[in-house]
């Protein structure tokens, strides 16, 4: 694992669930890395964070098609988890891929996954959650640095840009949106695997994937939890004395599919 994933923010710029679904698609497709990267860097010469349409630098496209090369160009070590999204992606429809975009992004993305914890934490006390609620832990995560809250804002963005927030009448107010149903083992393994990955022990009880408020866009179906795990040959479960079982991403083992 490289650990400077850890430590690099990395959400240049708003992302949108369109551009993950169409570099999802190519690469379905059987286009090479290459040639995924040329489609996407005219596909967004003129498409803005916003969703709007207009002239946009090339430089602010090529950033973007850098982060969605977690689809098309991932890191080595995670081209397998890359390549096991894969299979499933081609087995369930374009409208349930977000659940396969929510687990690439966490497992390459801790800040994601570290923002998408913070606005869940929120949310389970209440129904809307403010930008300040969540830029405060970020900052004391992160440092108080105009770069880590520049970046917060544009994860944030991304989060309404798919669906999953609501902006509010309110500026930096968004409202808690319905989660989306999961209930095919498989995936939700897929998601409890992503966010192993981006925790830097690699491994926490079962429970806690469960309830993680990093989830918060979603709604597992929990009586598939332990099936999921059994079926995914990279999640090791250990029954601990007390009950607890506890669930590790195997070091081993993450090369196979």
């Amino acid at each position: 694992m490289d650990n400077n994933r850890f430590n690099k923010i990395g959400i240049k710029q708003v992302i949108r669930l369109e551009w993950m679904d169409r570099s999802l698609s190519l690469l379905l497709s059987g286009m090479s890395a290459n040639e995924i990267r040329k489609d996407l860097i005219d596909y967004l010469a003129d498409k803005k964070q916003s969703g709007g349409t207009g002239e946009r630098g090339a430089e602010a496209a090529k950033m973007a098609v850098n982060m969605l090369s977690v689809w098309h160009n991932p890191a080595d070590d995670l081209r397998n988890y890359r390549d096991s999204l894969l299979k499933q992606a081609k087995r369930i429809s374009q409208g349930q891929w977000i659940t396969l975009h929510w687990s690439i992004m966490i497992a390459n993305y801790p800040f994601w996954y570290n923002m998408a914890t913070q606005v869940g934490r929120v949310l389970n006390l209440q129904d809307a959650v403010t930008s300040q609620q969540v830029y405060g832990r970020i900052t004391e995560i992160y440092g108080d640095r105009e770069t880590a809250l520049r970046y917060a804002r544009y994860t944030m963005r991304s989060f309404v840009a798919w669906g999953l927030l609501e902006d509010s009448e309110i500026k930096g107010r968004y409202m808690k949106r319905d989660p989306v149903a999961v209930s095919d083992p498989q995936i939700i393994a897929m998601l409890f695997e992503a966010m192993l990955i981006s925790t830097p022990e690699h491994k926490a009880p079962l429970r806690s994937l469960m309830a993680s408020p990093a989830l918060f866009p979603l709604c597992l179906a929990l009586d598939v939890a332990q099936q999921a795990i059994a079926q995914n040959p990279r999640l090791v479960s250990d029954h601990l004395g007390d009950g607890e079982v506890m669930v590790t991403w195997d070091r081993v083992t993450k090369n196979m599919l």
